[in-house]
């Protein structure tokens, strides 16, 4: 048997790829930098794996090949890759009856949800080392907390108001912030958007979520039967990691938007809105702020940007954000969202 790269523009072994994935009940996802497969002497595919960013995904073995150890080669071959990649922290989410196999190579799990997915690092202490960086952060603040999720993608009038509301009525406001860069924003431009608009807010910490608050972007769809399932899978794993950081914080309260235009965040937001209250932790949604009748969102702004029109995305920004768009810092932002064909967030 041989190993080799599985390029996009390859019809042929893409086909056989597509076919090997069916047969094992995976799909395809949409999220992948690099696939390789093993053939045999007869140039079928019997084995193959994937890679997106830090983690391991799409790995299947022909049903006639189990048991033969080629799943250990796929995932020795993609961890070599990983690590010429510069690669070091690698995840990989899997099946609840794969777990044990992804352990036995000294993968350690973070999370799980229940007859569905696990979540494993391979790194012993990765995720303790985040909890550790979260308190140092918060060290100096004390009283009863709550934390918002967000992406500021990118930070608007509308994330600014749900920051205020939620400031109110805090001793303590923890703000994870997406840190994945797979945003039209770059994380370090959100960053210091969400730190200018909330700088009067004396009661506010902004922490990077890591690899361990999942953006939708890069969470893998490819064992989950349709989108709504991809949806729901990922908001009960963010519930179950964001309960342990919750736990390691005080957090009582999670702050959400109310989301009427966006499908993703409506599941999403119901299901949290069911699921953390099961672990002592509040979940209140506070209505979307609107400009002359509309909600304000960031899908909006972007709309606004890519038609040309700054005049009427500056209606539902910060002067702080307004700001930036207007420098040149800007400038390969703007240009990469006018060249963006969707910019809306589904």
């Amino acid at each position: 048997m041989h190993i080799s790269r599985i390029y996009p523009s390859d019809r042929k072994n893409q086909e056989k790829l597509l076919r090997l994935l069916e047969e094992e009940g995976i799909r395809k996802d949409r999220n992948l930098d690099y696939t390789a497969g093993l053939f045999d002497d007869e140039d079928r595919l019997v084995a193959t794996g994937s890679i997106f960013s830090n983690t391991l995904r799409c790995l299947a073995v022909s049903h006639a090949h189990q048991g033969e150890g080629l799943m250990n080669v796929i995932v020795s071959h993609l961890m070599d890759e990983q690590f010429s990649r510069g690669n070091s922290h690698i995840f990989v989410y899997t099946k609840t009856a794969s777990a044990k196999f992804f352990e036995s190579l000294g993968f350690k799990p973070i999370a799980a949800v229940d007859g569905q997915l696990v979540f494993l690092e391979n790194r012993r202490n990765g995720f303790q080392d985040y909890l550790r960086k979260l308190r140092k952060e918060s060290t100096g603040f004390s009283g009863q907390s709550s934390a918002i999720v967000m992406n500021a993608n990118p930070f608007t009038l509308g994330h600014q108001y749900l920051v205020q509301e939620a400031s109110k009525a805090s001793q303590v406001l923890h703000i994870f912030l997406v840190s994945e860069d797979r945003s039209l924003f770059p994380y370090e431009a959100r960053r210091r958007l969400v730190e200018e608009g909330t700088r009067n807010l004396d009661n506010v910490i902004i922490h990077a979520t890591g690899p361990y608050l999942i953006s939708d972007a890069t969470f893998p769809s490819y064992f989950q039967k349709d989108e709504d399932a991809v949806i729901e899978s990922h908001a009960r794993l963010d519930a179950a990691l964001f309960t342990l950081i919750a736990s390691e914080l005080g957090i009582s309260v999670r702050y959400l938007g109310e989301e009427p235009l966006s499908h993703v965040t409506g599941i999403y937001n119901s299901l949290l809105s069911s699921l953390l209250p099961e672990s002592g932790i509040e979940v209140k949604i506070l209505k979307r702020l609107k400009k002359d009748g509309q909600p304000v969102s960031a899908s909006e702004v972007r709309e606004r940007i890519k038609e040309g029109d700054l005049d009427r995305a500056s209606a539902l920004l910060p002067p702080s954000t307004l700001s930036y768009l207007l420098s040149d810092e800007a400038r390969p932002v703007l240009e990469r969202i006018r060249k963006t064909s969707e910019v809306r967030h589904y």
